[in-house]
């Protein structure tokens, strides 16, 4: 930016400013802050600066728009490590503090499954892996293991209810039960 004359009206140093600077400025702080709001803060504090301390930038030697990227890139360190440094309101720090899902349950009931289910026969077992696990619907269980959907239903039924009664056993045996 040429530097406004001596006798330049400071609104004139304001509007030449912003003119010759002010879009290269907000794009520059749009790519350091990456959030748009803080950007167009940054940028009102860092003109804010430019208008405080015009009387030393008119006639100043060198370039202003380095002066007021240097102004702008430390406005933005500030307004950045200020953000971080506020107290964590009580609605975020309640949405951070929610319960972790804790995949124990899920190993404790696998480690009671998993012998269960070698338990079945290996028809119970195909009809219980097609539904179960891979979620397949009877129709699609039925192509895949090569028989009607109304077997399908049929050894589904028998076969949860054998692998509850496998479970149950095995609940009733387990450890710290009485033997």
């Amino acid at each position: 930016m040429r530097a406004p004359a001596q006798s330049a009206t400071a609104e004139q140093f304001y509007a030449d400013l912003v003119a010759q600077n002010g879009a290269s400025v907000r794009a520059y702080l749009l790519r350091l802050t990456r959030n748009q709001s803080i950007a167009e803060d940054v940028y009102q504090e860092t003109l804010l600066r430019a208008w405080r301390h015009r009387q030393r930038l008119v006639g100043r030697e060198g370039s202003i728009r380095s002066w007021l990227y240097t102004v702008a890139h430390n406005a933005a360190v500030d307004q950045l490590r200020g953000r971080r440094s506020q107290p964590v309101g009580s609605e975020v720090w309640d949405s951070i503090q929610q319960p972790v899902p804790d995949h124990a349950d899920a190993v404790v009931a696998s480690a009671a499954l998993m012998p269960a289910l070698r338990r079945l026969t290996a028809e119970h077992r195909d009809v219980i892996f097609e539904l179960y696990y891979r979620r397949s619907t009877v129709t699609e269980a039925a192509r895949s293991i090569g028989i009607p959907p109304g077997t399908v239903k049929s050894r589904a039924h028998y076969a949860v209810r054998a692998l509850r009664a496998e479970l149950a056993s095995a609940a009733s045996s387990g450890p710290g039960s009485p033997s």
